[in-house]
């Protein structure tokens, strides 16, 4: 199942293993047949990068990947499994991305899904094996007594299996996503549900980016297996890298998309802004219903507000998330025909992904729009208020994360209640400059509290401490 890297056979010595998913490198595999690495960015990596011996497994995610472990390319500190396509395409489509997702974000129409079938039986093994590639892994590769960060529900199972292969290891669990409550947890199969939290109590601490999930890991464990065992619970709230944030905000890239936005929403109109990926849970179609009943009931906005939003395409080779980045579309060229001029078009779309531009549309948002459904935390909403330019009012759902740290001074939303957000919109668009201004610094404040590096030692820190 799992190739090993060439060099991958002296003794184990990590004394730091992070085991996720995704890694920090991507390799693409060109025509001529030269491998070509891209480093990825965001929380992890950046807080990885306060510890020196460290080591990150990860899965080969696609052809250029595979190709990179089977050739033994790969740089220190990072170690690819080539785990079988088939097995990682089940697990992680299959069971990671079309259950776990769905149940934790609340995302099932319960009158006709899910159905636990055979199917999902055979789905469910590979998620097993997939899991115990990885425990396998990180078995050989940990030093005696090392510190192990598993990271979300791609490998829920993984701390338990480690425990069996080495009960010496100090082992961390941490859910990057909202977690489930219990009622909503029990529509997982019993014997499922169980071997879910079993595998995250195999670590010595199980950690939640909000207490609200903490909570509801620990009434789904209370209920269905009497509690959580020798395992500690802890809470890290992931926070904005503010010093990252404001330099790569000031670049000549970011101020050439300004040039270009300005432009597109035209002089002195003011804007709402989304960054998001096309994922169900953003809730980005009613996000784009609740623009469209600020236009029709406070008519004074038309042709002084623009909408920019930027929808990346998310898991397109799942069915419904195509069907949902296409509703996006169809929406906002629906709302474009329907409202727009020669001079004004109200919804600002883009699909394709480009950081340079969603870092100049929160330097230009007059409001932010973050109303998910649910969201383990949404880094969106604490880093549009670290680089605003001139302020900004933040619409944001209830069921974010983020909610419990920048609710005080957001403009807070039921995410289902499209006239409600419209009522916020109208609310954020008329706020004062300097009420603005002052909850903008608030919103920075709180949303920098617990910037990456910070948040990973805080964790490696607890677990060691035992």
């Amino acid at each position: 199942m799992v190739t090993e890297h060439a060099e991958n056979t002296g003794p184990s010595t990590a004394q730091v293993l992070v085991a996720s998913n995704r890694g920090p490198i991507t390799y693409t595999l060109g025509e001529d047949g030269t491998l070509d690495a891209k480093r990825g960015g965001g929380g992890l990596v950046s807080g990885l990068s306060a510890v020196d011996d460290k080591l990150w497994v990860c899965a080969a995610l696609g052809d250029g990947d595979r190709e990179a472990v089977r050739r033994g390319v790969g740089e220190p500190g990072v170690r690819m499994l080539d785990i079988d396509a088939g097995t990682h395409a089940d697990a992680y489509n299959g069971i990671a991305n079309s259950v776990l997702w769905f149940v934790h974000h609340l995302l099932y129409q319960t009158p006709v899904e899910p159905v636990f079938d055979a199917e999902f039986r055979r789905q469910w093994a590979s998620y097993e094996a997939y899991n115990r590639a990885f425990a396998e892994a990180l078995a050989e590769e940990a030093g005696p007594e090392a510190a192990v960060l598993v990271q979300d529900y791609h490998l829920a199972l993984v701390p338990g299996m480690l425990r069996e292969l080495r009960p010496d290891l100090r082992i961390g669990h941490f859910s990057h996503t909202p977690w489930a409550p219990v009622d909503y947890f029990r529509l997982l199969p019993d014997d499922i549900a169980e071997q879910l939290l079993r595998g995250i109590l195999g670590a010595d601490r199980a950690a939640f980016l909000t207490r609200r999930w903490a909570d509801a890991f620990i009434g789904c464990c209370t209920e269905i297996l009497g509690g959580t065992g020798r395992t500690r619970i802890g809470v890290h709230g992931l926070g904005a890298d503010a010093d990252f944030l404001r330099r790569r905000s000031q670049e000549p890239d970011v101020e050439q998309r300004m040039v270009s936005l300005r432009e597109q929403i035209g002089e002195g109109r003011k804007t709402v802004v989304r960054v998001d990926r096309t994922e169900l849970s953003k809730n980005i179609v009613r996000g784009l219903h609740a623009y469209r009943t600020l236009l029709e009931t406070r008519p004074e906005w038309r042709e002084r507000v623009v909408h920019v939003a930027f929808a990346y395409p998310s898991r397109q080779d799942l069915a419904v998330y195509r069907d949902y980045t296409a509703a996006v579309q169809t929406l906002a060229t629906e709302i474009n025909g329907a409202y727009g001029t020669e001079s004004w078009t109200p919804v600002v779309l883009h699909v394709k992904d480009d950081f340079a531009r969603s870092l100049a549309a929160y330097r230009l948002a007059d409001v932010a729009l973050v109303n998910p459904i649910r969201d383990g935390m949404n880094l969106v909403a604490k880093e549009v208020p670290v680089v605003s330019d001139q302020g900004c009012a933040l619409v944001l759902s209830r069921e974010a994360g983020a909610y419990e740290e920048l609710g005080e001074d957001a403009i807070v939303v039921n995410p289902y209640d499209v006239t409600g957000t419209a009522e916020a919109l109208h609310e954020a668009l008329t706020m004062s400059g300097d009420e603005r201004s002052g909850r903008t610094k608030r919103l920075a404040e709180a949303a920098t509290a617990l910037p990456p590096q910070q948040w990973f030692l805080d964790q490696l820190e607890a677990l060691r401490q035992g």
